[in-house]
């Protein structure tokens, strides 16, 4: 009996459509028992990878086994071996959650035992809430419960922890640690270079080839080396002038606060979602949202552009009520939501046309602020493909160009690197950065803890509340830690037990 779960001899797939070679002649053997991260950049080949290993897609090529068994003739039987968490959350998110549970064990043949899963998840109390209610961090959670359902030999992650906090992000991987039998394999692509330390091995893949492959500590023995390692597999990052912020304009304002939220209270029946949210923000300030999943930064920022109306107080874009004149607001406004909000079923060239036309470009300047965008965001390949069906991180700089389109005096960017890997992160914050110089207001949220400390100022938000503001350096110290993710968490535990 073979030890590895996974043989991969001389694979090889194309995508015609996009002209994209996803995985090139690659060879790979995982050993049983591990928990392996697939890491690598947008496009790089790991969903493929994955897909390929599952049996839900065939290789041109090249050699395949997955416990024992080939993917292509063998996938009945494979199946019931397999858990896999695909990127995009597949359930029902009008069932709740005891509901898509309960229809995941059926379709697997096993007991509707996961009580004990759910306890250990924290969704217990809210098993009866639809799925498409929970916040990020719990849809991850859920998916990967219907992932570990059945004791399953191979478990397939494909980027679980995208969205999530670094508070979820641990208790995912302890999740999987502490639920798995010791025997069972696991494969968990990311983008998080801080969770590479917590898995047995690594495999870095680029452009469809594997340019690393160990023990992570072997690569790097933190992080933050970590990352520059990884930068270093893939070709290394230059940063250079942003072609966004060249070409940016911005009519001349003599507000000190361009934006600014007013004692914004959102309430559900007796559920309080944000309240007594305010703060002011200067004229090219980068300001951060920080918080856990659910703790009521995206209902802030929906409130703030219009697209909610708060149960009390209001908010100011560059010196407009947005609940008095909500149209006039919205024009100095660029946002960008934490779902993917384009038109999926539209072509990456038509999404960009629609969003054009949509905030008043016309003729010259239509096609002029089009071409920009293709080109700043290396969309040449995909300019005909559904955005529905971009790669993740295509889908994020897709989203980041249309919220740009118009030139906005003020940036609502919600998780705007979520899903994105290492080198398309720094060219988000290098365009953030250079546009925040030539007076754009940015309001941001990330879950990267490293990109806070890009921020002028942060917001920390827990239940709905800030409980901490100050520069990067003044919340380390408030916290008595060194890094921002310590920071994060410790503030974050300190506030629950108060």
């Amino acid at each position: 009996m073979s030890r590895y779960c996974v043989e991969i001899k001389n694979l090889s797939k194309a995508f015609k459509e996009t002209n994209v070679v996803a995985i090139d002649n690659l060879s790979l053997n995982i050993p049983k028992g591990q928990i392996v991260g697939l890491i690598g950049a947008d496009a790089a080949g790991k969903t493929t990878l994955l897909r390929l290993i599952s049996g839900l897609l065939l290789a041109d090529s090249g050699r395949i086994m997955t416990l024992g068994l080939n993917p292509d003739t063998d996938k009945d039987e494979l199946n019931v071996k397999i858990g896999y968490m695909s990127q995009k959350f597949g359930l029902y998110e009008d069932l709740s959650i005891i509901d898509n549970l309960n229809f995941y064990a059926d379709l697997k043949g096993i007991p509707r035992d996961f009580d004990k899963m759910l306890e250990f998840a924290g969704l217990k109390r809210f098993e009866k809430r639809a799925a498409g209610k929970l916040s990020g961090g719990m849809k991850q959670k859920l998916g990967l419960i219907c992932a570990l359902m059945g004791n399953p030999e191979l478990i397939l992650l494909d980027e679980p922890s995208v969205g999530v906090d670094p508070i979820s992000r641990r208790e995912l991987l302890k999740m999987v640690r502490e639920t798995v039998k010791t025997d069972t394999s696991v494969i968990w692509s990311t983008a998080y270079m801080d969770e590479a330390h917590g898995f047995d091995r690594v495999v870095v893949i680029d452009k469809g080839r594997i340019v690393y492959q160990g023990n992570p500590y072997d690569l790097a023995p933190n992080a933050r080396e970590f990352e520059e390692k990884i930068i270093e597999l893939m070709g290394g990052y230059r940063q250079g002038n942003s072609l966004v912020a060249q070409n940016y304009v911005l009519q001349d304002s003599v507000l000190e606060y361009t934006v600014e939220a007013l004692n914004l209270v959102k309430k559900y029946g007796d559920f309080y979602a944000v309240k007594n949210n305010t703060f002011h923000i200067k004229k090219g300030e980068i300001f951060g949202l920080l918080g856990p999943n659910g703790a009521g930064k995206s209902t802030s920022f929906k409130m703030m552009c219009g697209l909610a109306k708060p149960t009390e107080g209001t908010a100011r874009i560059m010196g407009t009520d947005i609940v008095e004149q909500p149209s006039l607001a919205r024009a100095h406004l660029g946002y960008m939501a934490q779902k993917f909000s384009l038109y999926q079923n539209l072509s990456v060239r038509q999404n960009l046309e629609f969003f054009a036309g949509a905030y008043g470009l016309k003729d010259k300047e239509f096609d002029e602020a089009i071409a920009r965008m293709v080109k700043v965001f290396n969309f040449e390949n995909y300019l005909d493909v559904n955005s529905g069906d971009l790669p993740l991180g295509y889908k994020q700089r897709l989203s980041l160009a249309c919220a740009l389109m118009h030139n906005p005096a003020v940036l609502f960017l919600d998780e705007p690197t979520s899903g994105v890997d290492v080198i398309a992160r720094r060219e988000f914050w290098n365009h953030i950065i250079s546009l925040s110089k030539k007076g754009v207001t940015v309001l941001i949220t990330t879950h990267f803890m490293d990109e806070a400390e890009f921020c002028d100022r942060i917001s920390l938000f827990y239940k709905g509340e800030t409980i901490a503001t100050g520069t990067p350096a003044e919340l380390k110290k408030q916290a008595g830690a060194k890094t921002m993710e310590d920071t994060f968490i410790n503030l974050i535990l300190r506030s629950g037990e108060n």
